[in-house]
């Protein structure tokens, strides 16, 4: 999927919040592949991330087990605030690649903001899965688009994916 692109063409699809507000999410044995980057305090360095994502695509195109667009799924995952792990949806194994299955219920919902709104949207994620009378295992994000694609379409999407327990 990541590709280059000028500043009013998007690379990315178009994000339908609906698709993933306010749902619950069950997955059994979900493929994924994983790589992981260092980040400063849960910031990767821009080009750092673009590499990776395109490193993640190729394998998965190579392998045939790209997703259609439609469903391209990126989540990401801090286990502290210098190494994160991020884990591509594909449909089949892929050689030369981390290949991992994720499974378990997650309650999702779509935030729209600057990434430094992470720690207010886990505050909300909490209120919202206690008031479903569960407790959160372990946060996912989604991020939707690249940076550039959120400056064209005005918005920068983002799903919390949590995990529950």
């Amino acid at each position: 999927m990541p590709h280059d692109h000028d500043s009013t063409t998007p690379c990315c699809p178009p994000f339908d919040p609906a698709v993933w507000d306010s749902k619950t999410v069950s997955w059994n044995e979900k493929p994924f592949i994983k790589d992981s980057l260092r980040l400063f305090f849960h910031i990767p360095w821009p080009p750092t991330i673009g590499r990776l994502m395109k490193r993640m695509w190729e394998k998965a195109q190579r392998a045939n087990a790209a997703p259609d667009l439609s469903d391209f799924l990126v989540l990401a995952y801090d286990p502290s605030p210098w190494r994160g792990e991020y884990y591509m949806a594909v449909t089949n194994r892929v050689p030369d690649a981390e290949n991992i299955t994720i499974s378990g219920t997650f309650f999702t919902k779509v935030f729209d903001g600057p990434f430094r709104d992470v720690p207010k949207w886990i505050k909300a994620m909490d209120v919202y899965v206690a008031d479903r009378g569960q407790k959160t295992k372990k946060y996912y994000f989604h991020y939707t688009t690249c940076p550039k694609c959120a400056k064209i379409y005005g918005h920068n999407y983002v799903v919390a994916f949590a995990q529950i327990s």
